[in-house]
């Protein structure tokens, strides 16, 4: 594999000192871009651009080509896991994921069975080893996985949900059965990642998307406690060097702490979590990642640019912070503006780490 010429990102996540904040965003290649809606079409569904590792490869690099981001993300779903476990994932066009067979039943349940990711799996690692051949180099790949708790919401709701209902349901009435899936999901999700990290991913992020929708015993015993798990067993050093682990947990700004404690490298905060705050209360345990609000992308760039300062001024001089948004980029998004935010965060955080103090 070829030398990194810019690694940044990982040294900002292993808190060395850098001479920028790294910027990434999450959904970074996606439909605010033309480009790649032309190669989604070009292969026919969000599913079919997902599982061809030359298309997959294609729009993973398209940002790298307009912004100077500090790393390129795996473009894959957080759902190819429950997929690979035989539930008939699908997506409507404007209704988002879908599965045919949702976990309803005791017996489905213990069927379940964790998927080979070699070969249940293999064109996300085709992807995985195309695009670190591709990038060269050029920057570090992201691989990820979504946790056990959030790819439960999907298999038991069956699609995506306000308050994931079925899954509560479940929770409270039947815990046992739920266990049961988050054991299952946290074997796949171990075995994904570590799989990612063989193929050549250098750095992965898990995606608690769901697991603000808990309460805080909740959190602890059905998503937290597999998390750790997970990160425990995971392959930490490859090709001579850390791999870092970055856990986001949308709406988990109360249990940061916790969070931090969990062998993590990185936490991942949503728009809605103090910067500041969250680095005093983790200290040089992790590296924050974050954490602008997607919607400020929809703002003219003047603001945009200002709202980029606020995050950098929050988090202040300190090392260990990975600029990223929220969230996922929303498909409105202009380009012109992540141009101008990408821009204002290399600029901007280069004068900081300048300014004498």
């Amino acid at each position: 594999m070829s030398a990194l010429q810019n690694d940044t990102l990982l040294r900002a996540l292993a808190r060395e000192p850098t001479d920028h904040t790294p910027i990434w965003l999450m959904r970074q290649a996606g439909r605010y871009l033309p480009e790649y809606n032309t190669t989604r079409a070009r292969a026919g569904s969000f599913l079919g651009l997902a599982k061809n590792p030359a298309l997959a490869c294609e729009v993973t690099l398209q940002p790298l080509e307009r912004f100077a981001l500090d790393a390129a993300i795996l473009f894959s779903d957080i759902l190819t896991v429950p997929d690979a476990m035989g539930l008939g994932l699908g997506f409507a066009e404007g209704e988002g994921p879908r599965f045919e067979r949702p976990l309803r039943d005791e017996a489905a349940i213990a069927r379940l069975a964790v998927p080979d990711p070699c070969t249940d799996l293999r064109y996300v690692l085709d992807a995985v080893r195309e695009i670190r051949r591709a990038l060269a180099g050029r920057v570090p790949l992201i691989g990820f996985s979504g946790s056990p708790y959030t790819l439960a919401c999907y298999m038991v709701q069956g699609t995506g949900s306000g308050d994931f209902a079925e899954l509560k349901r479940m929770l409270y009435a039947r815990p046992d059965l739920l266990h049961r899936i988050l054991a299952v999901n946290c074997q796949a999700v171990t075995d994904y990642l570590n799989a990612q990290i063989e193929a050549g991913a250098q750095a992965v992020m898990l995606f608690d998307t769901w697991g603000g929708n808990l309460s805080t015993a909740g959190y602890e015993e059905f998503s937290l406690a597999y998390l750790r798990r997970v990160v425990a067993a995971l392959r930490r050093e490859s090709e001579g060097r850390r791999v870092p682990v970055i856990l986001f947990t949308k709406g988990g700004g109360q249990w940061l702490e916790a969070m931090a404690a969990s062998g993590c490298d990185a936490l991942g905060l949503d728009w809605t979590t103090d910067l500041a705050e969250a680095r005093k209360k983790v200290g040089a345990r992790v590296a924050l990642q974050g954490n602008l609000d997607p919607a400020a992308l929809l703002a003219p760039a003047d603001r945009i640019r200002s709202e980029a300062r606020r995050v950098l001024d929050a988090f202040g001089k300190h090392r260990g912070h990975v600029f990223n948004l929220g969230h996922g980029i929303t498909p409105s998004t202009p380009v012109d503006a992540v141009a101008a935010l990408v821009d204002e965060v290399r600029t901007y955080s280069r004068r900081l780490r300048a300014q004498p103090g």
